[in-house]
């Protein structure tokens, strides 16, 4: 099991929060809590939060029937468990005291936040993603070899598709199979799985139905799960049968594309460099108005998160940030292409973490 140096991240979210003037910082649902205590709230009407003051104690305070699932790291925070008869509000503002600024989680549910707004008026609320974003944006080593693991596992289950027979099932059935294999192959958990065939591949967020899948039809299948939390993001195309020379055309745009854009990435360059190198390959392919998202986002805790590789974003890359390359082109009507690595910015260039062919897998 990985573990992290919790209470230097603890530190130097202090030192964020001082630099921001904030006085403190609430955590609850989202990926805030466990990057800094390891402790993970169960998405519940009961509230969890970390009261995270810059100066102080940091005070987990917890509903009482959830409290012995916590594995407290000694001197990082103390519990507070609260009863069922108790007003929690009340707990995380007197906790809160007289701060005069507050960052909270943006996950935090909106009936919490407009409580402790009414509990704490002289209190002024504030998100805590610039501090976050911060804190988890370079991606230490070890979280790098969880990533890393995870897409090992996503490599194998791709492998294993290559061989699997995908006619006369239906894309839910597919993404159940996904799923399974990936939770077979070394993930903690299977998170996703869009199997999308045939004209459904045009859309590139598709709800995997009970279409079945036939020959002649394209099937992208995006598809992740977790290893210790830091998740995976792959997605590979299969092609029942031959592929017409239409399809080969726009694989062979994309293809180019995605390699053009990990190519580009190095310290230094910026975000939208990176997007650019992938859309000016399918600009030039006659494909451009087909490419309708930004080029990849960064993946850790959360499956999306900074750096987000899209035009206008300037931000230089940075060695340690992770991020998804994934171009993509959708015909509608037709089928859709869409090619995904996680890479990782090093000091030398960029490593990626997939290695399963890119090439359209012929399947039955």
């Amino acid at each position: 099991m990985t573990t992290f140096d919790y209470a230097a991240r603890m530190r130097r979210a202090r030192v964020e929060m001082q630099e921001r003037k904030v006085d403190v910082l609430l955590a609850s649902l989202g990926s805030e809590l466990p990057y800094l205590t390891g402790y993970t709230a169960m998405p519940l009407e009961r509230l969890t939060m970390a009261v995270i003051p810059t100066i102080g104690e940091t005070v987990l305070v917890v509903p009482e029937l959830e409290a012995p699932r916590i594995d407290p790291i000694p001197g990082l925070f103390t519990i507070r468990p609260w009863g069922e008869t108790e007003d929690v509000i009340a707990i995380v503002a007197d906790l809160v005291g007289d701060a005069t600024t507050a960052m909270i989680g943006d996950h935090t549910w909106s009936v919490f936040l407009l409580a402790l707004q009414e509990a704490l008026p002289g209190t002024s609320f504030v998100s805590a993603r610039p501090l976050t974003r911060a804190l988890r944006v370079i991606k230490e080593p070890a979280e790098v070899e969880l990533l890393r693991r995870a897409g090992a596992s996503a490599d194998i289950v791709a492998g294993l598709l290559a061989q699997h027979r995908f006619s006369g099932k239906s894309e839910a059935q597919v993404s159940s199979e996904v799923s399974a294999m990936l939770e077979a192959n070394g993930t903690d958990t299977a998170g996703f799985a869009i199997v999308a065939a045939g004209p459904n591949g045009a859309s590139p967020h598709h709800e995997s139905g009970e279409r079945m899948i036939t020959a002649g039809d394209a099937i992208v299948i995006d598809f992740g799960g977790t290893v210790g939390g830091y998740g995976s993001d792959t997605t590979r195309m299969f092609h029942v049968g031959e592929p017409s020379p239409e399809y080969n055309e726009v694989h062979n745009a994309v293809q180019r594309a995605q390699e053009a854009a990990v190519a580009a990435v190095r310290p230094g360059v910026t975000a939208e460099t990176v997007d650019a190198a992938a859309r000016d390959v399918i600009t030039a392919a006659g494909y451009g108005d087909f490419f309708i998202h930004r080029t990849g986002h960064g993946i850790g805790l959360d499956g999306h998160e900074d750096p987000y590789i899209v035009a206008g974003n300037s931000e230089q890359i940075e060695p340690g940030m992770a991020f998804s390359i994934e171009p993509g082109v959708y015909l509608p009507g037709h089928f859709g292409v869409r090619i995904e690595d996680i890479v990782v910015c090093t000091d030398e260039g960029v490593e990626r973490l997939n290695s399963s062919p890119r090439e359209v897998a012929i399947v039955e």
